[in-house]
């Protein structure tokens, strides 16, 4: 078990107390990484940009996905699984694309396969991807914009994935429902 402590308005330090009350206004809740974030004020600033600029990014919510949880998946979260399983049920992505994440089987479609194909090559070859794989994403239908929006969203995701290995962040209950084990 962590020894990292669960921040909330009460404990957390001055610096973490606005960035907590941005997580309870965008999610209702203190979620259980942006807790043990706390610990680092700068992390959790940086991890709520992050989030908010990947919403932003050139992929609709079904790619968004793709790019999430391909990457949590492949860096086995236990916590972000449960987590992105949640808010791609709040944006409404087919279940069939969650549950193939999940279950690293095929996607429904060759444009979410190149994509995941792409995700990927990109977190295993840390960016070093061959001109032929490159070209077979664009092929697919993606952009040089989408390319570089796979960075923005790996970049996330290190962020929490490697911060939930380090402090086992818990589960929190509502994404309990979605617990998941590599």
């Amino acid at each position: 078990m962590s020894n990292f402590e669960l921040y909330n308005l009460e404990t957390a330090s001055e610096a973490a107390k606005p960035l907590l009350e941005n997580s309870i206004k965008g999610f209702g809740m203190i979620p259980n990484l942006h807790a043990v974030m706390a610990e680092s004020p700068a992390l959790l600033e940086a991890y709520q940009t992050l989030h908010g600029l990947a919403q932003k990014a050139s992929f609709d919510n079904e790619e968004l996905t793709v790019v999430w949880q391909t990457i949590n998946v492949e860096h086995a979260c236990h916590y972000c699984v449960p987590a992105h399983t949640a808010i791609a049920n709040m944006m409404n992505v087919d279940e069939a694309i969650t549950e193939a994440l999940r279950n690293q089987t095929p996607l429904k479609s060759t444009k979410l396969e190149a994509l995941r194909d792409t995700t990927l090559l990109m977190v295993r070859n840390r960016g070093v991807i061959e001109k032929s794989d490159i070209d077979t994403f664009y092929a697919a239908g993606f952009s040089k914009q989408n390319l570089l929006d796979i960075v923005l969203v790996l970049a996330q995701k290190v962020m929490s994935n490697f911060t939930n290995h380090l402090a086992d962040t818990p589960v929190d209950e509502p994404f309990k429902v979605f617990t998941w084990n590599k």
